[in-house]
């Protein structure tokens, strides 16, 4: 079927488009004017790298006509500028690799535009294949399809040869826009009831143009409307997720600039894309998994096709290493095989169960973390795990964020009283989705509560700052298919903290959340680590509070991210809807990178909640409150910490630091005499008093990934000695039992890595 062409629009007077670059240069342009001739303005070697353009912080095809700016009669133009940054491929070194980080935006594009090469790839492959969405994610892409029989990975190879045919083919990626009536017709058309119902729910949420990308060119020669971009979804950020991403059942044939043999393929997508299938640099098609449509086990069964993609093939070949290294270190299988922790599926998916070994290094941590949060001046507290729905419809978690919450405990008197007024399941689930409903919470939020303890007591100047801590339990309900391990689960426990302090004591406490989290990273050897501040969008209305608090608790976020002294980046946007924040992301050892603890400064809660304190002026004022949890969650910190030393962890937190092996049954009395005093003294010890050789304990006690062997023989038992092994310097010889003693109390004491 051939590529709709789109609806022809009344002209608009050709007018200048302004635009502010980066640097805060402004330049005039010639309407219709794209991303590429603002670049090609600029230098050929730009318009060269380029591969998209962010406009006003939305992500935007690099050819695509840039949209009218509103109307601004105080600006001497007429219009307030765009805020315009060019997206550009990352430079390659001599060994091909790209240097320095690559632009997320430019993986964006990358990957996104990929998904549709996949996707058409599997049609091909595959012609009964029903797709239904795919979008980008972190670490690549995926596509779910309805396809019976399915997909196994003996079909990677023919889909990734057709994925470089089509790549080599060098195809624009082409846009169209139809009116909503007409977009839903040709949908109908089609007999797809997924993107149907995706478009259906982008009209919902108030798109008044759908769009569609074709991987060729559109018939009639219209690629691209020349429109502002209200593409369907909420308001065109480039990441609108599942709701807005399908595509058509069989790809449309049309002829063009390459001829009739090189067939176009169509998606109905908000975009954006690179300019062409050429750009696509390196990919694989890397593994198949099982999932649902709109993650509802009860709904159609899919199959989800993974892929990633990067701008040179010396990249691609790097992560796959990676890849390879992150399956010798994933915390599923270290995890279980160390007995750390389990997840059963009749206790729940997500939901983690902490064993004895597993529970040591949780414990630890905390002991660690509480330390320095008393020299700070914090005051540990306890809440519950539940809370009344008014409180969390106080705070804006409910009904808004329902979609990522547990479903409420409804009261059972008001079950009975809604049954007798003939309330249907249906009529229940209205009345929840809209909050008309009272009942319980299982807390997806510590900061309720621990407001509602600050507003338990009248509060003067004098007492603030006030910082509360707590290790509190937060639930979330995750996707199923989003689940993974200890990263991403049902149920976490936060190293959570708020200080509500007075707008002058702000900068000082948001520089003492910083401190405390340069000690956590640096106390555990996690050195390479890159800041984000997320600040305020001005021209967003999402965002609560006085615009001159906010440039204030932006400055404070600043000035505390420059003291760090490592690479940091201000993003405006991406702060929270209360206030700015700031996310520290973790390079580990293998160079993955993972987003763990966050500093927020919150002008919003203290006002929902009509918090206050009496000033010197003896009049009342509003709190500053501050969010903070150096480690982000303990489940996701453990995780990651035992990838990043493969389990092999820092004396101070193996679940157990020393094992005594007596070489023969005659020394265990001495073996447990040696664990004995070990035991006395602190230190996490057993004893191997199996009738295994000593080379086989020793070889049980590596694999289990223990910091200290203590061999003992008649020799030791004669001189009060013990034979040193460590895991990875191996004998060390003998040594005196209290010098190894004092020596492993110092390591402890000292939390060497």
């Amino acid at each position: 079927m051939p590529a709709s062409p789109a609806s022809p629009a009344s002209p608009a007077p050709p007018s200048d488009i302004h635009v502010r670059l980066p640097d805060g240069t402004l330049k005039s342009y010639p309407a219709p004017a794209t991303g590429r001739d603002v670049a090609a303005s600029i230098g050929e070697g730009l318009a060269k790298a380029a591969v998209g353009v962010k406009v006003n912080g939305r992500l935007h095809d690099l050819d695509r006509p840039l949209p009218a700016a509103p109307p601004k009669p105080a600006s001497p133009a007429g219009s307030e500028p765009l805020d315009l940054a060019i997206v550009t491929r990352p430079r390659a070194d001599k060994q091909g690799r790209s240097k320095g980080e690559p632009d997320p935006d430019a993986l964006y594009l990358l990957r996104h535009s990929a998904a549709h090469v996949m996707a058409e790839a599997i049609q091909r492959l595959r012609p009964d294949a029903l797709l239904a969405y795919g979008p980008p994610v972190e670490q690549g892409f995926y596509y779910d399809i309805a396809l019976d029989p399915p997909l196994s990975s003996d079909d990677f190879p023919k889909i990734e040869q057709l994925m470089r045919q089509i790549v080599q083919e060098s195809r624009p990626f082409s846009r169209y826009e139809l009116d909503p009536e007409e977009g839903l017709n040709k949908l109908r058309q089609e007999n797809n009831k997924y993107k149907l119902d995706n478009a259906q729910r982008a009209i919902d949420a108030g798109a008044d143009r759908l769009s569609w990308y074709v991987t060729g060119d559109a018939a009639s020669g219209q690629a691209a409307s020349g429109e502002a971009d209200t593409g369907q979804g909420a308001k065109g950020s480039r990441d609108q997720g599942e709701a807005t991403e399908s595509v058509n059942a069989s790809p449309p044939s049309a002829t063009g600039p390459m001829g009739p043999s090189a067939p176009s393929f169509e998606d109905l997508c908000q975009g954006p894309h690179l300019p062409t299938t050429a750009d696509i640099g390196a990919f694989k098609v890397t593994s198949v998994a099982s999932s649902h449509w709109r993650g509802d086990v009860h709904s159609d069964r899919f199959q989800r096709v993974y892929g990633t993609a990067f701008f040179t093939p010396a990249d691609l070949e790097h992560h796959l290493e990676q890849l390879e290294q992150a399956k010798q270190r994933d915390h599923r299988v270290l995890g279980t095989k160390l007995g750390l922790f389990a997840i059963d599926d009749m206790v729940g998916q997500g939901l983690i169960l902490w064993k004895p070994k597993g529970a040591v290094i949780r414990d630890e941590l905390q002991k660690f973390i509480m330390e320095h949060l008393r020299r700070q001046g914090y005051s540990q507290v306890f809440t519950p795990h539940i809370g009344k729905l008014e409180l969390y419809k106080t705070s804006g978690h409910f009904p808004y964020y329902q979609d990522s919450q547990y479903p409420p405990l409804i009261l059972r008197d008001q079950v009975e009283a809604l049954a007798d007024e003939g309330c249907t399941c249906g009529d229940l689930a209205n009345l929840m989705k809209q909050g008309d409903i009272d009942g319980y919470l299982l807390k997806p939020m510590n900061c309720p509560h621990h407001i509602k303890i600050y507003s338990s007591e009248k509060r003067s100047y004098r007492d603030l700052p006030i910082r509360l801590a707590e290790f509190g339990t937060v639930y979330r309900w995750e996707q199923s298919g989003e689940l993974a391990g200890l990263t991403r689960v049902r149920g976490f426990t936060q190293d959570d903290a708020h200080l509500f302090v007075t707008q002058e004591q702000l900068n000082d406490e948001v520089m003492g959340c910083i401190e405390l989290v340069k000690i956590v990273f640096s106390t555990l050897g996690m050195t390479d680590y890159r800041v984000r501040v997320g600040l305020r969008d001005p021209r967003s209305d999402k965002y609560a509070g006085d615009p001159a608090q906010w440039e204030k608790a932006q400055a404070a976020c600043g000035l505390a991210a420059e003291s760090l002294g490592v690479p940091f980046t201000k993003e405006p946007g991406e702060a929270a809807f209360y206030g700015p924040k700031i996310d520290f992301v973790v390079k580990d050892v293998i160079g993955r990178e993972w987003q763990l603890g966050t500093v927020q400064v919150d002008y919003q809660l203290p006002q929902r909640f009509d918090l206050s304190y009496t000033g010197s002026d003896n009049t009342e004022h509003r709190p500053v409150m501050i969010h903070r949890a150096p480690f982000g969650s303990m489940e996701r910190f453990i995780g990651v910490l035992i990838e990043h030393f493969n389990a092999e962890f820092p004396l101070w937190l193996s679940p157990e630091q020393v094992r005594v092996l007596p070489i023969s049954d005659k020394f265990n009395g001495y073996a447990s005499q040696v664990a004995a005093a070990l035991r006395d003294a602190g230190i996490r010890v057993s004893v191997d008093d199996s009738n295994e050789r000593l080379g086989g304990k020793i070889r049980d006690a590596e694999l289990n990934k223990l910091p200290y062997m203590l061999v003992v023989g008649g020799k030791d038992e004669a001189a009060g000695t013990v034979s040193v092994r460590h895991r990875t310097r191996g004998d060390e010889g003998a040594t005196p039992l209290e010098a190894f003693i004092e020596r492993v109390k110092t390591q402890v004491a000292e939390r060497t890595v």
